[in-house]
């Protein structure tokens, strides 16, 4: 069946940004409608529990951006065509959809953080501003990757003289701080981002950044929690401490060794801290960071074995 040849249901309102698709409706509401806004495809079944849980998650998303992206819902029992032309092989599936066609996607529960830097690579929400503009915030960030605080801080801050609202300095400042260990003037910067502009992914990313420094502060050496642990296997909370500590210090593999070990002893310790722990590591180092990958991969297989 060509997907293209496919006539479209009854019109919907302009306005609703999330529809139940069909076979007969998803030339009108997926392929037509990504020709003006970016569209995901949300590739469900009712008896998916995995499913259950990222709906509600990409309707928020989906919600916040006003318009700019759409969510077509599609149920794989009641119209496995589709799936299987796009040779959907596991649940959930979502594809992001724009001008005709799919240009990327993801498969299994994904966190906010992770969906909202999808869509904001695939709709540029994030403005940058001219080319000048953007050459001097790439001088930033080049000077802050490059461990240059005072360079990338005397960067940002001469945006924000002439525009005090610029996401991308504040942010950057904010991680200026954040490496400096200043984290009173990191939050009083990171509190200066507009409202409307704090669901980015950029921004959940710094926060989380900022949270796990602070945690890591909390944690002190490890010399402690490592004697602990030595001591008793099962001190979840000297193992929680340790792996913080060790992934403030860039030892990611380790931490996530660490958590990891929590959520088999018992995944339910303190309100499932570790695997909440491990979510936040994932926003902090990317969706495309190795260890998140691998990380996200071994949650998996404990949490829907």
């Amino acid at each position: 069946m060509d997907i293209g040849s496919m006539k479209p249901a009854s019109a919907t309102a302009a306005g609703d940004v999330i529809k139940n698709g069909t076979t007969a409706s998803f030339a009108k509401d997926v392929l037509e409608a990504s020709k003006t806004a970016l569209v995901l495809v949300d590739f469900w079944a009712k008896w998916c529990g995995p499913c259950k849980q990222l709906t509600p998650v990409l309707e928020k998303v989906v919600r916040s951006y006003n318009g700019k992206v759409r969510l077509v819902k599609i149920d794989t029992d009641e119209h496995p065509q589709i799936a299987a032309q796009l040779r959907i092989q596991s649940l959930p599936t979502v594809y992001a959809f724009k001008d005709g066609r799919p240009l990327d996607g993801f498969m299994g529960v994904q966190p906010e953080s992770a969906i909202r830097q999808l869509i904001d690579r695939l709709v540029g929400d994030v403005d940058d501003g001219d080319a000048d503009l953007e050459a001097v915030l790439a001088s930033g960030d080049e000077a802050l990757a490059a461990n240059d605080l005072p360079g990338a801080a005397e960067v940002y801050a001469a945006v924000l003289e002439t525009d005090q609202g610029n996401v991308r300095a504040l942010l950057g400042l904010t991680k200026v701080y954040i490496q400096s260990g200043d984290l009173t003037r990191a939050q009083a910067t990171l509190d200066l981002v507009p409202p409307d502009k704090r669901k980015q992914a950029a921004y959940d990313s710094v926060k989380a950044t900022l949270d796990l420094a602070r945690k890591a502060g909390a944690s002190g050496d490890t010399a402690e929690q490592e004697a602990r642990l030595a001591a008793n296997p099962a001190d979840h909370q000297a193992r929680f401490d340790l792996a913080v500590a060790l992934a403030a210090r860039g030892d990611k593999a380790e931490a996530v060794e660490h958590l990891i070990e929590i959520v088999k002893r018992d995944r339910n310790w303190n309100e499932q801290a570790a695997r909440q722990q491990l979510v936040q590591l994932f926003e902090v180092w990317g969706p495309k960071d190795p260890m998140t990958l691998d990380g996200r991969r071994k949650l998996a297989s404990l949490l829907f074995r």
